[in-house]
């Protein structure tokens, strides 16, 4: 008997959280039972009343934590409550709810572990042209950073197998986005993009504020969780770099000498001193970074097994 649980993270969701709920599906292929479970993040007004009365489980989190902290707790959930199947979509009805079996097919089929649906970012008639292009370029960098074929990087309309779930961690609390990417080409979890369409806004994207303070805390995000789980990979460029700059300026020192006129450039040997100095430093953080590495997956190891444990439980 499979289990799907849908899940929406939601915080003062009132105008659009029921056009939502109606939307989604009462019955999917391949599924014997779907419930859905509604995370009411702090919300203010009559949000969880509605999801409650809509028929909806909700999970009530006292205080704002934001979106990234909702979605963690909403998995823990979701497994709790037997999930085999999780979808996460928004309370915002960004995302048409008939393309959830487009989303669940592949880990069903046993092809992927997590599926994200892939929004047609040109066609969207509400995002600018500016939004349109950080958004292409943005999933193109995580494509490069997660080792993943993911199209829509920043798209929240997901699908986790039960095993992705238990082994997904999230730090964040701004999203939860391209962390999960990342953690999951780490991981070895298998990631599949799928397309899906988008229903006509309903409102202004709470997340989304202010583009360029979005861009800055994705960047900063991306860049914290590649360190995190490619520790050796990054530190290992910036050593390579650095080494390279320095063993140039040691060439340009070593011609300008042999050319008569050595006396003139020992500014390279001293820059070229620093950087491979700097060379050296990189290398051995990128060897302790990797160590700690093995030991953080060794802990997660741990973590998902205890976590299994107590679900049996």
């Amino acid at each position: 008997m499979t289990k799907l649980v849908i899940q929406i993270p939601c915080f003062n969701e009132e105008e659009t959280l029921l056009t939502s709920l109606n939307a989604l599906p009462k019955s999917v292929d391949g599924v014997d039972e779907i419930e859905v479970l509604v995370i009411d993040d702090g919300s203010t007004d009559k949000s969880a009343e509605i999801a409650s009365t809509w028929g909806a489980k909700v999970l009530k989190i006292k205080s704002n934590k934001g979106l990234a902290n909702a979605f963690r707790s909403g998995l823990q959930e979701c497994l709790n409550m037997g999930a085999d199947l999780i979808v996460n979509t928004d309370a915002d009805n960004q995302y048409n709810a008939s393309d959830v079996d487009k989303l669940i097919k592949p880990v069903l089929a046993g092809e992927a572990d997590m599926v994200v649906g892939a929004r047609d970012i040109s066609a969207i008639k509400e995002f600018s042209f500016i939004k349109k292009l950080l958004q292409k370029l943005g999933s193109a960098v995580l494509r490069l950073l997660s080792s993943t074929q993911v199209q829509d990087a920043p798209s929240g309309f997901r699908a986790f197998s039960r095993e992705a779930a238990l082994r997904i961690n999230v730090f964040d609390n701004y999203t939860y986005t391209m962390e999960t990417l990342i953690q999951a080409g780490a991981k070895g979890l298998r990631v599949k993009s799928v397309p899906v369409r988008v229903n006509p806004m309903l409102r202004e994207s709470k997340l989304v504020k202010n583009i360029f303070c979005y861009v800055f805390k994705s960047m900063k995000t991306t860049v914290r969780m590649f360190i995190v789980y490619r520790p050796f990979r990054f530190f290992i460029t910036f050593a390579v770099v650095f080494g390279l700059a320095g063993l140039f300026l040691v060439a340009r020192f070593l011609y300008y000498y042999f050319a008569g006129s050595g006396n003139g450039h020992i500014q390279s040997l001293i820059f070229a001193a620093v950087f491979l100095l700097a060379s050296v430093q990189m290398s051995i953080i990128a060897v302790i970074g990797d160590l700690l590495s093995i030991n953080r997956k060794l802990l997660e190891d741990i973590q998902t097994r205890i976590k299994k444990i107590e679900l049996k439980k």
